[in-house]
């Protein structure tokens, strides 16, 4: 697939850049550059490669749920600076 000076300012447009005209050549070869890599990497078999989910092979040691009681709603609101019926009171942001 190769990009065309068209395809580059319609790129460029909905990216919100700005590709002045003596640049549009080279942007639009650097397009074509990176769109022959990708190609390559689709040719890569990776047939017998795991998936890849994290570079560290490191997994996280869970605790086991306890049930406690719960009721510090009044801890959680004593410091906050307004409260009303149990519930935090912010300003308006939204009209």
């Amino acid at each position: 697939m190769a990009v065309d000076n068209d395809t580059v300012r319609r790129i460029a447009f909905l990216a919100r850049l700005k590709v002045e005209q003596d640049k549009l050549e080279e942007t639009k070869e650097e397009f074509n550059k990176i769109l022959a890599w990708v190609e390559e990497l689709g040719e890569v078999n990776t047939d017998n490669v795991e998936p890849l989910v994290s570079v560290n092979n490191e997994t996280l040691t869970l605790r086991q749920d306890e049930v406690t009681s719960g009721h510090i709603s009044e801890e959680i609101l004593a410091n906050a600076p307004a409260k009303e019926y149990g519930y935090f009171v912010v300003p308006k942001v939204v009209e």
